[in-house]
């Protein structure tokens, strides 16, 4: 684990690998203001903060997460789902992924763990 957030930029283009990009790039290609990503930033290192206590104490311990931002009425906002596909999600102490990886690392059935973590986030 790392001792704080990483906090990464990457330009969603498919034909291009999703790049990722600084800030530099971000503001040169007029994709947001510095402003604007300041705001990013401070966005993203609170909903960090809040689904890594979110998780934890459904004993899941959030590994990533990946989330995209764009404009509303000239705002920057939160544009994104949260799920298993957007997240890799683990179960604290044993490590099962609960996320896409158990289908793109071949470590068992992906529905199971969709449904574990909605078991746990709706109590049934």
């Amino acid at each position: 684990a790392f001792a704080r957030p990483v906090f990464e930029l990457c330009y969603k283009n498919d034909a291009f690998n999703d790049p990722l990009m600084n800030d530099d790039h971000v503001v040169a290609l007029g994709l947001a203001t510095e402003e604007e990503l300041r705001a990013i930033r401070r966005m993203t290192m609170k909903i960090n903060e809040l689904m890594k206590k979110f998780f934890l104490a459904l004993k899941i311990e959030l590994i990533d997460f990946k989330i995209e931002f764009g404009r509303c009425k000239g705002e920057v906002i939160l544009a994104d789902e949260i799920s298993p596909d957007t997240c890799r999600l683990w179960e604290v102490g044993t490590g099962v992924r609960l996320d896409k990886d158990r289908f793109r690392n071949d470590l068992g059935n992906i529905k199971e763990g969709y449904q574990e973590v909605l078991r746990r986030v709706t109590g049934q």
